[in-house]
C-alpha cells in the first residue's frame, strides 16, 4: 500500500498517510481541520538482484554512455572500476 505525503495549507503541518491506490486523497488536516494537498515525492526505486541494470547491461558496464555520467557522478571516465565491477 503506498504512503502519501500531505501538507496543510492552514497550519503548514506535513504528515504521511498509507492509502490504497484507488482511495481519494485526503482533504482535511487531522490537527487543525484546514485544507490539505498531496505532495509529489520522488518515490522509491528498486534493485534488480540478477546483476542487470535497468537497460539490460551488466552492472559492471560504465553508465557514462547510457546516462551521460558515471556511477559516481562524473561526466568523464575516471579509470576506476564502476561500483564494484570491472572496467572494460
Amino acid at each position: 500500500m503506498p504512503t502519501y505525503e500531505y501538507e496543510c495549507r492552514t497550519c503548514g503541518r506535513r504528515f504521511e498517510k498509507q492509502q490504497g491506490i484507488n482511495e481519494p486523497p485526503l482533504s482535511e488536516c487531522p490537527k487543525c481541520g484546514g485544507a490539505v494537498h498531496r505532495l509529489i515525492s520522488g518515490g522509491s526505486g528498486f534493485i534488480m538482484k540478477d546483476g542487470q541494470s535497468r537497460r539490460g547491461q551488466s552492472s559492471s558496464a560504465c553508465s557514462l554512455e547510457t546516462d551521460g555520467h558515471t556511477c559516481c557522478g562524473r561526466t568523464e571516465r575516471c579509470g576506476k572500476p564502476s561500483c564494484g565491477g570491472t572496467e572494460r
